[in-house]
């Protein structure tokens, strides 16, 4: 990069000055990641200080049936199928009181597009969840899920979101965002819930008072444009209606289990390889300096791996995701080497060898707990980036 313009996005970032479309596309064009990753981490330590917040959740996936074959999931199955499984309500509620006992302060819960499960499923689950854990958090359904409630139930989103915070919903997740832009969406999703749909139930949802995330697929087949334009869609929204809590960029996986079956549902693989630790610390980094009005950014390790998401927190990330227990949606699709369940005291460990103070949130990010940081006496202790 031009030592010109790189001394300009310098100024624009700590005079706290809007980056343009064209100030993204230059930060990732360059290849300086200690630059970019030191400007970043400026900014999430204005923000967040040397905290990395964390939380103790279990990601519960009710049902894998679905009409779509997107062509990164390798998660969906179609009824019938050997593996193919839709959890009774009973089932689900004895999963998630099995972690009743480590203090778990919020549910996960993404399913499938399943085509004949009722519309009053869903209440009928968060009801139970939430009479069995009461003092648990609800983070239910993807937007893409509300769009298909209205399909099946002939109830609008409003409606649906009324019912669901009703049985206890508190937040929507973010998922169903990958990649917005249509040029690389229409290779990639096989739904109807595209950007207008997406940003219409967020906005909704931040409208009655829910607070939400937002996320971005990247490292598939999508260049640093569309992940731009992606975040800056999300940041007019967020001008818009201020709920977005936290931006959460998704690594993609390669499907390394699935071909043990002899299907391999993830059809991008053969056109893309995976983001490089590298791509992904630039990732993080880009989208904290672009996304000025979000407060969070959260690296979820099971996706990137436990050592790259400590080096996020060095690249703009400020959350560590929990402590999730069982994610099959990547892990039906990888043989990354992460493992399914990082307990309290594993995500302290983690945070403090990584040089920062952990501190407990709930789903609000609400603060639970603060916990002391590195031993700063140890000479061998490890300290955030200085800025």
């Amino acid at each position: 990069m031009d030592v010109g313009l790189k001394r300009e996005l310098e100024e624009k970032v700590r005079a706290g000055e809007r980056l343009t479309r064209e100030d993204g596309i230059a930060l990732y064009a360059s290849d300086d990641l200690a630059w970019l990753g030191g400007l970043a981490h400026e900014v999430r330590t204005r923000l967040n200080g040397d905290v990395v917040h964390f939380n103790v959740n279990r990601h519960l996936n009710m049902t894998n049936v679905c009409t779509a074959s997107c062509a990164y999931c390798s998660f969906q199955r179609k009824p019938g199928e050997k593996d193919a499984y839709t959890m009774r309500i009973e089932e689900a509620v004895r999963l998630a009181k099995a972690m009743e006992g480590e203090n778990l302060t919020e549910l996960h819960i993404v399913n499938g597009l399943h085509p004949t499960l009722p519309w009053r499923y869903y209440p009928r689950s968060l009801s139970a969840l939430k009479e069995a854990l009461p003092q648990v958090s609800l983070k239910a359904f993807t937007a893409t899920e509300i769009h298909h409630f209205e399909t099946i139930s002939g109830l609008s989103a409003s409606e649906i979101l009324d019912e669901l915070i009703e049985a206890g919903l508190e937040s929507l997740t973010g998922g169903g965002a990958e990649i917005f832009d249509w040029e690389v969406r229409q290779h990639i999703v096989d739904h109807d819930t595209h950007w207008e749909d997406w940003s219409r139930i967020h906005r909704l949802a931040h409208e009655k008072g829910l607070k939400t995330p937002a996320t971005m697929l990247y490292g598939h087949i999508e260049e640093p444009r569309h992940r731009v334009d992606h975040v800056l869609r999300l940041r007019e929204l967020q001008d818009e209606t201020g709920g977005f809590q936290v931006f959460i960029p998704l690594r993609y996986q390669h499907d390394f289990v699935d071909m043990k079956d002899g299907k391999v549902r993830n059809k991008l693989q053969a056109r893309t390889t995976m983001a490089t630790g590298a791509e992904a610390l630039k990732t993080f980094a880009v989208s904290r300096l672009l996304f000025d009005n979000v407060p969070h950014v959260k690296v979820f390790w099971v996706m990137h791996g436990v050592q790259t998401a400590q080096l996020a927190l060095q690249h703009g990330a400020d959350d560590m995701d929990g402590s999730v227990v069982e994610y099959k949606i990547t892990h039906d699709a990888d043989n990354y080497g992460t493992p399914n369940k990082l307990g309290r005291e594993d995500l302290l460990d983690l945070i403090r060898d990584a040089g920062f103070r952990p501190v407990e949130r709930n789903t609000r990010y609400e603060i639970i707990r603060e916990y002391p940081g590195p031993d700063a006496e140890r000479r061998e202790s490890p300290q955030p980036m200085r800025v």
